[in-house]
């Protein structure tokens, strides 16, 4: 009897859409590399800078909170501006202008003058982040979110990977190149291509799914299918409603804490490895992007890992827990090089890991013009840490002489965050995604 052919079954090769639609959207984190450093650039310019305006280190930590304020004065608003005109042409407007203004800090001669640009820079590049955490919500599934978001914030860690090595070659070799001092040419490199970048974005990105010629009808429809399923399991998709949700008061509290320590570690870093005994700017430089480094790896497994378990709020408070490990250390071993480095690697894989597994939670609570209008209110609460933190630690300095006091209210402020994580979270924020 002859024993009938078994043909394997017939595959076809097509092109996963989600790559598509990541590989399209990889611009934006090339975006958000940029973004990064044109905020953290000022830390790697502090001791330079100082030297040349005559800066003490509470009018340094007041430039760095005034960037904070214009940011925040402008971010709700703006996000709201964003969803009725469209994620690329705003998002391209914030480039260009944010672009130009911090290329304009080489012309600042005088300490207002430095109050005032950090201003304009915090004004103009006010709503970008949560513009950008929206506009992905917009595209990708809750189930994908851990592993965008991780992405995403990868372009945090390179702008230090990339940016402090950088930084200490243009403070030890730009001196006097044009007539120019090298921390000035820090703000110019790190400003101009965000302009061009700007124009890129406005030819290159779709304002929503149903634009994208690059995608088929029918992969259009399940992408906004999945989408909208997301939408429908939302609390609230109002921006009122949002702010009157327990979760989303929730959020931005425990966002305001974490930002405190954020800005403990990008706008200090270079100054503790200098204070440990290390006075040379590339070997500053380089050290400094270690701790990103590690950042940049663990975002990558913990976006993993947070997608397969969906535990989120569980995630959230184990990289809270090793942040404040890292702060901890850092204070301890303030005038051991070897032991401090160890130390900011442990903040530097914390905190990097810490916010974009917080920004997978917002979508939980908010959908619509709730969630254009609330994730940039959220952020906007948040970034009220990034004032009381470098004010704070910059007087403490003064005062004392040292930034160990200062460190030691960081491991406080990070070890309420993994409280309020564990034991008060609303249930809405509680629930896996999986």
């Amino acid at each position: 009897m002859a024993v009938p052919l078994r043909y394997p079954p017939l595959r076809l090769q097509l092109p996963d859409w989600r790559q598509r639609v990541a590989k399209r959207l990889s611009l934006i984190v090339i975006c958000y590399l940029f973004a990064w450093f044109d905020r953290i650039n000022v830390s790697f310019a502090k001791f330079h800078m100082q030297s040349d305006l005559e800066l003490s280190n509470t009018a340094y930590g007041l430039g760095v909170a005034l960037f904070v304020v214009g940011y925040v004065a402008f971010e709700v608003p703006g996000n709201l501006f964003l969803y009725r005109v469209g994620p690329r042409k705003w998002i391209a407007r914030i480039l260009i202008s944010w672009g130009i203004a911090t290329a304009c800090m080489v012309f600042v001669r005088t300490e207002m003058q430095f109050y005032l640009a950090r201003f304009i820079i915090g004004a103009t590049e006010a709503g970008f982040a949560p513009g950008v955490l929206y506009y992905l919500s917009t595209w990708f599934p809750a189930q994908h979110r851990g592993r965008v978001s991780g992405l995403l914030f990868l372009a945090l860690a390179f702008s230090g990977v990339l940016g402090a090595p950088l930084s200490g070659f243009i403070l030890g070799h730009f001196d006097g190149v044009a007539g120019i001092a090298a921390w000035r040419w820090i703000f110019l490199i790190g400003g101009l291509p965000c302009v061009l970048l700007g124009i890129v974005v406005l030819f290159r990105l779709d304002d929503h799914v149903e634009d994208a010629k690059w995608l088929t009808p029918e992969e259009k429809v399940l992408l906004r299918s999945k989408l909208d399923a997301d939408a429908k399991k939302a609390e609230s998709h109002s921006l009122l409603g949002a702010v009157k949700s327990p979760a989303f008061l929730m959020l931005a509290f425990v966002y305001f804490l974490v930002q405190i320590a954020s800005y403990g570690m990008n706008f200090w870093m270079p100054q503790l490895i200098r204070s440990s005994g290390l006075h040379d700017p590339s070997t500053i430089g380089l050290l400094t992007a270690v701790p990103y480094l590690f950042g940049g790896i663990g975002m990558l497994v913990v976006g993993k890992l947070g997608d397969r378990s969906g535990n989120r709020r569980i995630t959230f408070a184990a990289c809270m827990l090793l942040t404040m490990a890292g702060f901890l250390g850092a204070g301890i071993f303030a005038h051991s090089p070897v032991l401090l480095i160890m130390s900011l690697v442990l903040i530097g894989t914390g905190m990097l890991t810490t916010i974009p597994t917080f920004w997978t939670m917002p979508p939980k609570v908010l959908t619509g013009v709730g969630a254009a209008g609330g994730i940039a209110l959220i952020n906007s609460i948040g970034q009220l840490g990034g004032i009381v933190s470098p004010l704070m630690v910059g007087r403490i300095v003064d005062l004392t002489g040292s930034t160990t006091p200062a460190l030691y209210t960081i491991v406080a402020v990070c070890l309420l965050c993994a409280a309020l994580a564990i034991w008060a979270f609303p249930s809405h924020l509680i629930a896996n995604d999986i």
